[in-house]
């Protein structure tokens, strides 16, 4: 029956057939994401608080959000958590998975006690950190014994609590990028490291040599990876200081959410949204263009 067909319907009807397949995701795709990305694109233009429709209000929202000070403050915010989190989660979980990629016994043991802290539900893990860091939690009680009498206020000081929610961040992100780069390392021959150590490359050395040029589209992706998750942070902030003390450990992605949903400004919400949209668009185009110059 094919050979009765012409030869050109059949070419078309082969580079037709895998947008067939792609045709269902791409529906569900551009009802759940495209289509509200494009209203909310829309929405950032007027005035709408679910009382009213939408009222076009031109560029009133942005004007607004420039002269927004909380505003300013959280994309700050997100910015030093940026370069506060981003750049430990790319070196640390590369070391450990130096550490635990070796043929010893019981070492699948130590890989899942760091691997254990990322099926952890957030919420679970956001309240425990919260009692350790308590004013009469386990990290003061600690401190304690080396002489400190008055305890660290982790989440009740604006110059602290930003980092003390970091630091959940990178104790969540260890294991799953720590499994990223055990990927990588797997890959690499053991010729190599044995060429290396033949030419006097050996210890620490080898892995400067070897292991750390062959693992950076590894770091890329993890860097690239940890800058997205890093800019949309949210489960530990509302968890453990809902943005405070004074909007200092507040971020963009929960500024927006209380515009959102507690304000109900829902037009000045997809304004925000739509700025740190951009911000992480730059971010994205900026490292694709430092990482072509290296390569």
């Amino acid at each position: 029956m094919q050979n009765l067909l012409p030869k050109d319907w059949l070419t078309r009807q082969r580079q037709f057939t895998p947008y067939l397949f792609l045709l269902p995701a791409l529906l569900v795709l551009g009802l759940t994401v495209f289509w509200p990305a494009l209203q909310a694109f829309y929405l950032s233009f007027t005035r709408y608080d679910l009382s009213q429709s939408p009222e076009w209000v031109g560029l009133a929202n942005f004007q607004r959000l420039w002269n927004d000070r909380v505003f300013w403050k959280t994309l700050g915010n997100t910015l030093l958590y940026l370069v506060g989190v981003v750049p430990i989660l790319v070196i640390a979980p590369l070391l450990i998975a130096i550490l635990v990629n070796r043929k010893l016994r019981g070492i699948n043991w130590f890989r899942a006690a760091f691997y254990t802290p990322v099926v952890i539900s957030m919420v679970v893990a956001g309240i425990a950190w919260k009692w350790l860091y308590a004013e009469n939690g386990l990290l003061n009680q600690f401190l304690a014994q080396f002489g400190f009498k008055t305890g660290i206020p982790w989440l009740t000081s604006p110059n602290w609590a930003i980092y003390s929610v970091m630091a959940v961040t990178i104790w969540k992100g260890l294991g799953y990028y720590m499994v990223v780069y055990l990927a990588g390392l797997q890959s690499i021959p053991d010729e190599l490291y044995e060429a290396a150590a033949m030419d006097g490359s050996d210890g620490i050395r080898k892995h400067w040599d070897i292991t750390v040029p062959l693992m950076k589209p590894y770091m890329f992706l993890v860097g690239v990876i940890s800058a997205i998750s890093a800019t949309k942070v949210f489960e530990e902030v509302y968890i453990m200081t809902q943005g405070g003390p004074r909007n200092s450990s507040k971020t963009v992605v929960y500024y927006l959410y209380e515009q959102a949903f507690q304000n109900l400004e829902i037009s000045y919400a997809c304004t925000i949204g739509l700025v740190l949209f951009l911000v992480i668009l730059g971010l994205s185009i900026l490292r694709i263009l430092i990482s072509h110059e290296r390569l």
